[in-house]
């Protein structure tokens, strides 16, 4: 038996306050509204009960941010991807922001155990005046607890239709890619998080964004495996390896934080589930 859920999340300004709605088809839900920052944004928190992904499976996300709403979505752990024993599973996200909308993807790590055949998708349509914080982080076996990522393969696509695109597939059996200097060089989870605006930004804010960046990654102990770069005008990313997730969501979380600061004149107000 194969599992296929839909989930449609729409951010609507009703007067002061960010509302979230949402319609679903099989096991895919968003839990309640929460407003530790006030009425004009709003946080979720996405939840799969079956705790994650078989062969076959799929999970359709769409989330469409009107203008003037703020939304942050978080999961509160881990998009398993479990072996399989042909068949493809898949996780597709699509995001669409208005006209000074804004939103927070901040999902925790997608967990690829060995034999998986995966495919995690995220697509981010940004009009003119929204702008967008997201992350994807990607852990390759269980290290730590005898379960390495020996066998499999794992496809991840992030895209900003027109604008950017990241697509790579990840084979287990890819030595050179899996333990090369030139390639992941032993570690198992590749992160990155990155900014999106839905226009050039002018080059003063951007280099602000870079410099929260760096100065992010030379204080903390992954800065020999992180960079920074804007790859494009409305696009600034910060990408790192580490050997597991822990340190590699550290760092995504410092940076989030450095630029809800810098960018959006926010105070780091973390998801209290992160906490847990």
């Amino acid at each position: 038996m194969t599992w296929h859920a839909r989930l449609q999340l729409d951010y609507r300004r009703e007067g002061p306050r960010t509302v979230a709605r949402f319609l679903h088809d099989g096991p895919l839900r968003i839990l309640q509204s929460l407003y530790p920052e006030g009425d004009g944004i709003c946080h979720n928190v996405l939840v799969h009960p079956p705790g994650g992904l078989v062969g076959g499976d799929t999970l359709d996300i769409t989330a469409t941010v009107a203008p003037g709403a703020h939304g942050l979505v978080t999961t509160p752990g881990a998009s398993r991807f479990y072996r399989s024993a042909g068949a493809p599973a898949l996780q597709r996200t699509q995001a669409t922001l208005a006209t000074g909308a804004r939103l927070e993807w901040l999902p925790l790590e997608a967990l690829c155990y060995s034999a998986c055949q995966a495919e995690n998708r995220l697509t981010l349509s940004v009009a003119p005046g929204a702008e967008c914080i997201a992350w994807d982080v990607t852990a390759l076996g269980l290290p730590h607890s005898g379960q390495p990522f020996a066998e499999g393969r794992f496809t991840q696509h992030i895209e900003v239709p027109g604008i950017w695109l990241e697509r790579g597939t990840i084979d287990a059996a890819d030595a050179l890619l899996m333990d090369g200097r030139l390639g992941l060089d032993g570690h198992r989870c590749l992160a990155s998080v990155f900014f999106v605006a839905g226009e050039a930004l002018p080059r003063e804010r951007r280099e602000a964004a870079l410099d929260a960046a760096r100065a992010v990654i030379d204080a903390h102990a992954l800065q020999g495996t992180a960079g920074a770069t804007s790859p494009h005008p409305q696009v600034v990313v910060v990408r790192v390896l580490a050997p597991v997730v822990e340190p590699a969501m550290d760092l995504l979380r410092h940076v989030w934080s450095a630029w809800r600061a810098q960018l959006w004149s926010l105070p780091p107000h973390r998801p209290r589930l992160w906490a847990l």
